[in-house]
């Protein structure tokens, strides 16, 4: 039984984790590229945590030019059984207030500029993201009992650069029934699947987006301040979750760990070496 490394994606605002014991930023080197910056190694509580920032830190890399599959596969080849995803958000909810946090089981996936899979011609394979993200990571985040925390929601996510017209907006929250709409979690969440790594979405609410009568089009300064509270109460959820997941690392019950188990379609002989070669760490235990 392998011992668990909790994997942590820092979404806007999130470019460090304080307090890892013998840490050190580490450069990973991917055959799909340059992921978004190092990784960040230590331990929490004596638990292994590999971090990434998604943006880069200082906010380099905008949300199409994120180079998703070199974030995952570099994530997966230091070893990382498990990812709490953070992301800034907008809510198409009124409950869910801006400083609220919001546990997503579900995506609507609106992007369209982005390589969304590790396979493709040479070696074609299909996995479930029926539930895209991990019910295990899922209770073990609701177990931290923050403040201001939803169990369950859609996040719709949208290619970007800019936020969403009004049109757009209602359409996703009356008609879609969406309950967040960011643009990082697409295809992120469904290249962790490929990669079997268990995944779960911490949806970090900044605003209303621009359906909210009261609130007006989204206004980036009013963001930033949402986001900037919102870091610390992320950190705080992360050092109350990674104790509780570390340790002995068990199958998932929900079978997260075994998405390539009858995936992959290409018969042996027929498979490209050359893409086989790149899925080394991805793919590997099938392989």
């Amino acid at each position: 039984m392998t011992e668990a490394m909790i994997g942590i994606i820092g979404g806007s605002g999130l470019y460090a984790i304080d307090g890892l014991e013998g840490a050190e930023w580490v450069s990973v080197d991917s055959p799909w590229g340059a992921p978004s910056d190092q990784i960040l190694r230590g331990r929490l509580s004596g638990v292994p945590v590999a971090f990434l920032p998604r943006h880069g830190r200082g906010h380099r890399v905008g949300p199409t030019g994120i180079n998703y599959r070199a974030n995952i596969d570099a994530l997966k080849r230091v070893g990382v059984t498990d990812i709490l995803s953070f992301s800034a958000c907008g809510s198409f909810r009124e409950e869910m207030a801006p400083g609220d946090f919001v546990l997503v089981d579900q995506f609507i996936d609106r992007t369209f500029g982005r390589e969304k899979s590790f396979f493709g011609t040479g070696c074609v394979a299909h996995v479930s993201v029926a539930e895209p993200t991990c019910a295990r990571l899922r209770a073990a985040l609701a177990a931290t009992g923050v403040a201001g925390l939803h169990v369950g929601g859609t996040y719709l996510a949208m290619e970007g650069p800019q936020f969403s017209t009004l049109a757009e907006s209602r359409l996703y929250r009356e008609q879609w029934g969406a309950h967040v709409i960011g643009m990082t979690n697409m295809p992120e969440a469904k290249l962790a699947r490929e990669a079997e790594i268990c995944y779960a979405t911490v949806a970090m609410v900044t605003d209303y987006d621009s359906w909210h009568p009261d609130h007006g089009e989204v206004d980036i300064t009013a963001i930033l301040r949402t986001m900037h509270a919102n870091v610390d109460k992320a950190k705080a959820m992360i050092e109350a979750a990674v104790p509780a997941l570390g340790g002995p690392r068990a199958p998932c019950p929900h079978g997260c760990d075994r998405a390539l188990e009858y995936a992959i379609l290409t018969a042996p002989e027929a498979r490209d070496p050359a893409l086989t070669a790149r899925l080394d760490a991805v793919a590997g235990r099938v392989l």
